[in-house]
């Protein structure tokens, strides 16, 4: 039988579930997808047993369960740091100590506990702790398409690495270099993320989108006195002006003093001076990912490189690399942050039980689309219509491709649910809020009346592969949304006004043929789309022949605070909830004009976080 291996990651947040056969991702899920609760933290029970009904397997199956870090090196870190802010934090170390002195220093003990059920019965395989950066560094190279590459991993904190830099050949990982906890890149950026108001571990992505509203006024300032960094891209926090190391929160007097005042409460009004603090971090976060990626380059004499961790989900720094930093090619994990530590956990011990790794040879990557996740069939999907009473036509995929095309391209909004659901944060086209990006209104009516967010927010563009050179900016293909080109259309639109533009009067630049997935600064954050996603290929294609555009809005199936859509079920609440006009689910299309009225238990938005 082919060796099964089972990756978590689990106790602190993004935990999923991965599992590999034969040195193959045959499925990965977040749990907060089973859940219903955002960036859920707990042991991802509904993910493992996604994974193991997916392959057709039970626990005893399983040859080996590879947990992503080493909890009893992340505790003598934990314990480390307590004792060098002493006696600042004394509160949150009293708070958290029993559970370090517990299950979170034997998170893999946990871990046995929860696979065995509640009366411990059931067998479970060897648990092994794999090593956080390690994780993040399997995920990136063994699943990307390259027999060999240099890897960059780039995030907070795993045990003690924040930064490392490695080798991959084969089914090899050598380690080259590393720098380590407090001098932390992706804490540096979550400190401006706090401060600017937004959530920690969930509000980056809010950052990086507010940057282009801003100039970098500020950049000087945090070079200066914040971040020492050196040529080869290594780096020093001045931990003077932070507060993550003495308590809960990220930033204090300090940031007060250095910046102008208290920091802007979540919720509160955006100003400019938020506009630029967003695009000064933005401007040294890509210097310092530039220099890193360079000295990546020259280490290992690789043109190519691989990138996780959660600093490798800033799709704009990503396009920086491949502008400035001598590389041929680019491949990021598409699960890049704590999740995807599941999938790369199970890939290295797999290959360290020498599993084969073919698909380099066959040049593609082993991520299926990201296509990892739970599918209904039309069976399944009718069988849910059917026992609600909810009316649906049934056209078959082609029929609803042409139909949905046709209503888009007349300003329709679109849920559209097929096939396999992504793994990782973007929706990819199987559990998607599709629009015609041509619409300049489209962008505010998504923001504020379907997605019930900020709206600033910009949205992406999925656009067919072979077109997508005549519409953006791009050094190569992007089939993850995870990097940031120019839209070409901007760019010209943009040479054509007097004086030039810069900062918030980009505002009032015409944006382009597509301007519902412009953002100001006349960028995109592209999905080349090509056979991996073959049923959002069909809709394109359709779309085109319908206006000549071979471009969608593509938007997460969800609404603010909410995990993406996973079941029928939900999608259809997320439609009733909102102003998506009609719902694509598989072969059946539903309109929103002739559904039963919708009634709410409960007010299904209290509670729910605002990140």
């Amino acid at each position: 039988m082919t060796q099964l291996v089972l990756g978590l990651s689990a106790f602190y947040h993004d935990s999923a579930a991965a599992l590999v056969a034969g040195g193959v991702p045959v499925a990965a899920a977040q749990e907060e997808r089973f859940s219903r609760r955002r960036h859920d933290p707990s042991f991802p029970r509904g993910a493992v047993g996604y994974c193991l009904r997916e392959a057709g397997a039970e626990l005893g199956d399983v040859s080996a369960v590879a947990y992503y870090e080493d909890p009893a090196l992340k505790f003598r870190r934990v314990l480390a740091t307590y004792e060098g802010a002493a006696p600042h934090g004394l509160t949150s170390f009293v708070e958290g100590l029993p559970a370090w002195l517990g299950w979170k220093r034997s998170a893999t003990r946990a871990v046995r506990e929860h696979l065995a059920g509640p009366a411990g019965r059931a067998a479970v395989p060897q648990v092994v702790a794999r090593r956080h950066h390690e994780s993040h560094a399997a995920s990136a190279f063994f699943a990307s398409p390259y027999p060999s590459a240099a890897v960059l991993c780039v995030d907070g904190v795993g045990e003690w690495a924040t930064t490392t830099l490695w080798q991959g050949v084969g089914t090899r990982l050598r380690y080259l270099a590393e720098l380590r906890f407090p001098h932390s890149l992706g804490l540096l950026y979550s400190a401006f993320t706090y401060f600017c108001g937004f959530k920690v571990d969930s509000g980056e992505y809010k950052l990086m989108g507010l940057a282009p509203y801003g100039t970098p006024r500020f950049a000087p300032l945090i070079r200066e006195r914040l971040i020492d960094v050196k040529p080869d891209g290594s780096f020093r926090l001045d931990l003077r002006w932070f507060e993550f190391l003495r308590g809960r929160v990220m930033t204090g007097a300090g940031f007060e003093q250095l910046f102008g005042g208290p920091r802007r409460q979540p919720e509160g009004p955006l100003t400019e001076r938020e506009f630029d603090l967003a695009a000064s971090v933005q401007q040294v976060t890509e210097e310092v990912m530039v220099r890193l990626a360079r000295t990546a380059r020259r280490l290992t004499g690789e043109p190519r490189l691989c990138l996780a961790g959660g600093v490798a989900l800033n799709c704009v720094a990503n396009g920086r690399l491949l502008e400035d930093a001598g590389l041929t090619e680019l491949w990021v994990q598409p699960a890049a942050g704590d999740a995807g530590g599941a999938l790369g956990a199970a890939l290295a011990e797999a290959y360290e039980r020498g599993a084969p790794r073919a698909h380099p040879a066959a040049g593609h990557d082993a991520m299926a689309g990201a296509l990892l996740g739970p599918e209904f069939s039309d069976d399944e999907i009718g069988a849910y219509l059917d026992a609600h009473g909810i009316p649906y036509e049934r056209p078959g995929f082609e029929g609803v491709a042409r139909r949905v095309a046709a209503a888009l391209a007349d300003g329709a909004i679109v849920g559209w649910f097929q096939g396999r659901m992504e793994f990782g944060p973007r929706a990819l086209g199987s559990r998607s809020i599709l629009a015609d990006p041509r619409d300049p209104g489209m962008q505010s009516a998504l923001n504020l009346r379907t997605k019930f967010r900020e709206s600033f927010r910009p949205f992406a563009p999925a656009v067919l592969a072979e077109d997508a050179k005549d519409w953006f900016d791009l050094r190569q293909e992007s089939p993850y949304m995870l990097i940031v080109g120019k839209v070409a259309e901007a760019q010209r639109l943009a040479a054509d006004v007097p004086g030039g533009v810069s900062g918030l009067d980009l505002l009032h630049v015409p944006r382009s043929t597509v301007p519902a997935v412009t953002h100001v600064d006349g960028s995109a954050r592209v999905q080349t789309v090509d056979g991996r996603h073959p049923r959002l290929r069909r809709l394109l294609l359709a779309f085109k022949e319908r206006t000549g555009c071979p471009v969608l809005v593509n938007t997460s199936f969800n609404v603010r605070g909410e995990p993406i859509v996973n079941t029928p079920g939900e999608a259809y609440a997320c439609f009733m909830r909102t102003n998506i006009d009609l719902l694509a689910l598989g072969g059946f299309l539903l309109r929103k004009q002739g559904q039963p009225p919708w009634q709410e238990e409960r007010d299904w938005r209290a509670g729910i976080p605002m990140d």
